[in-house]
């Protein structure tokens, strides 16, 4: 498994572009939730400081930090279909098989790197978390500060979904363009179902039928947590209430897609004549 990825990121790291976007995926969510700690002054106006309006308390922050650091994702998933895409333009592909790295090595090669950049990318927000929380939350209690962390494992697990499908969308298309173009394609898709769903049956079931489908099982791992903060701040409000918590069965959802997507994409470049 290193030898493995230590090929990958010897690749990555040779390829300016490559390196730029893994760079760029691992700061943005760390200084974007560093920067969102500070306090920010309007022009003398006013001075807007986050952490008074108690959206780093202890449990609550590991619910905001993973939904809106996941919109990093896109930096390393330009990264994954390009480890595809140059590797049929460059013909690295082929030579890497002739060198004697088998198919199945060279599928893992590329997961094992996915699973690395998402562990690394769940370990620096789930440190960043803890420290921005310790500093500003007005709960410090080991009770409370770990109630929440399985936000992590549903970041985590985002993460590895949706850069599996970018790896398959990336060996069927071949080209890292159209494999970015058909996520929006997917998703409008899923849409569609969705609507014709709502349309011939009803609302609820037709929900239920697109928490199945891949990119929306990986959107439903961490509900937004605006909705939540409202809770919080007017607790009354009982038509605000919904469901935002953690459920496995939603992750073991997106263990299966994600399964499938590697599954797949070691099925085509097996079938593939290089």
């Amino acid at each position: 498994m290193i030898r493995l990825i230590q090929l990958e990121l010897q690749k990555l790291w040779l390829n300016r572009t490559s390196k730029v976007l893994i760079l760029i995926g691992f700061v943005l969510p760390f200084t974007v939730l560093i920067l969102s700690s500070l306090k920010i002054n309007f022009f003398g106006l006013f001075t807007l400081e986050l952490g008074e309006l108690g959206i780093f308390n202890f449990p609550i922050i590991w619910h905001i930090t993973t939904y809106f650091a996941a919109f990093a994702k896109f930096f390393f998933a330009i990264v994954v279909v390009s480890m595809i895409g140059n590797e049929y333009s460059n013909k690295t592909l082929k030579q890497n098989l002739i060198d004697g790295l088998s198919k199945k090595e060279f599928i893992l090669s590329k997961f094992f790197t996915i699973v690395l950049f998402s562990l690394i990318a769940t370990i620096l927000i789930g440190v960043a978390t803890f420290c921005i929380g310790m500093y500003y939350s007005s709960y410090t209690e080991a009770s409370i500060v770990f109630r929440e962390v399985e936000f992590l494992l549903a970041y985590f697990m985002k993460l590895l979904g949706f850069f599996s499908l970018c790896l398959f969308f990336a060996m069927w298309l071949k080209r890292s363009a159209f494999a970015l173009a058909f996520l929006i394609v997917l998703w409008l898709v899923e849409w569609i179902i969705t609507g014709i769903f709502i349309w011939r049956t009803d609302y609820e079931f037709a929900l239920d039928v697109q928490s199945y489908f891949p990119l929306a099982s990986m959107s439903n791992l961490i509900d937004q947590p605006i909705q939540r903060l409202m809770m919080t701040k007017f607790p009354e409000k009982a038509d605000l209430a919904y469901d935002y918590a953690v459920h496995f069965s939603e992750i073991a959802i997106v263990i299966g897609w994600t399964a499938l997507f590697v599954f797949l994409s070691y099925r085509l470049l097996k079938k593939r004549d290089l």
